[in-house]
C-alpha cells in the first residue's frame, strides 16, 4: 500500500508539471489527533490530542479549475487516553512531530469574483523526527497506612524509541489526506482536513494495531 501511494503521488506530480502555472502558498493551524485501534479496542478511552501543523506547498494549475499541490509539512500528531475508575484516574498521551510530504489534487468551484470553494484528496508519506510519551495518575492506595488509604499521584515523561531493541512505534507512515476549504481572490484561504493513516504504527506484538487519525483546521495564504 505504501509503495502504491508513493507511485501515485509521483505520477500526479509528473502530470502536473507539464505546462503548469505555478503558485506558492503556506498554511497552518490546529491538529486534533487520535489513534484508531484494531477492532475498536479501547475506543471508549481514546481522546483527541491537540497539536499543530505548518505546510508549505506549490500549487500547479493544470486546468482552469484543477490543481496539483505537492508540499512539505511539519505535523504534530499523537493521541491521548483517559481512564477514571473508582476514584483512580490516569491519563496517557503520545506527542509525535513528523515531517510529511503530501501530494494533493484539488478542484475549485468558483463563487463569483470573491473566491472559490475547493475540495481535494491525495496521498502522503511521513517520517517521525521526535516523540514524547507522558503519563499522569492520581487516586487512593487502599493498602495505605492504617488501612485508611493514602493519596497517590505521579507523572512520567520520556522520549519515544523509534529504533533499536526498545523500539516502541514505527517511524515511517503513509496515508491519505482529504481537504475542503475556501480561497479568496486575494489569496487568503481557510481550510479543514482529515488525515487517514494507513500504516500500522505498532511494533509490539502484545499490543493491538493502531494508526493515525487527524482532524485539522487552519488558515493560509497563496501567492
Amino acid at each position: 500500500m505504501k509503495k502504491k501511494l508513493i507511485l501515485l503521488g509521483i505520477v500526479l506530480l509528473l502530470i502536473a508539471s507539464v505546462q503548469a502555472q505555478v503558485h506558492y502558498g503556506i498554511k497552518g493551524g490546529l491538529n486534533l489527533g487520535k489513534y484508531a485501534y484494531e477492532n475498536n479496542i479501547m475506543k471508549d478511552d481514546v481522546r483527541m490530542k491537540p497539536s499543530f501543523y505548518v505546510t508549505g506547498y506549490a500549487d500547479l494549475s493544470v486546468a482552469p479549475r484543477f490543481s496539483i499541490q505537492p508540499g512539505i509539512s511539519l505535523q504534530g500528531k499523537g493521541s491521548r487516553m483517559e481512564n477514571d475508575t473508582e476514584g483512580n484516574s490516569s491519563s496517557i498521551s503520545k506527542h509525535i512531530i513528523s515531517i510529511e510530504v503530501p501530494i494533493n489534487a484539488l478542484y475549485y468551484i468558483p463563487t463569483g469574483t470573491r473566491g472559490a470553494i475547493f475540495v481535494g484528496a491525495g496521498p502522503y508519506v511521513g517520517y517521525a523526527i521526535s516523540g514524547k510519551h507522558r503519563a499522569k495518575w492520581s487516586g487512593i492506595d487502599n493498602e495505605g497506612v492504617d488501612n485508611e488509604g493514602a493519596d497517590i499521584n505521579g507523572s512520567i515523561s520520556r522520549d519515544i524509541d523509534f529504533s533499536g531493541d526498545d523500539k516502541e512505534m514505527k517511524r515511517f507512515e503513509a496515508g491519505v489526506n482529504f481537504l475542503i476549504g475556501y480561497k479568496l481572490s486575494n489569496g487568503f484561504l481557510i481550510n479543514a482536513g482529515y488525515g487517514l493513516g494507513l500504516t500500522n504504527l505498532s511494533t509490539i506484538s502484545l499490543l493491538p494495531d493502531y494508526s493515525n487519525r487527524v482532524l485539522s483546521f487552519g488558515v493560509g495564504f497563496q501567492f
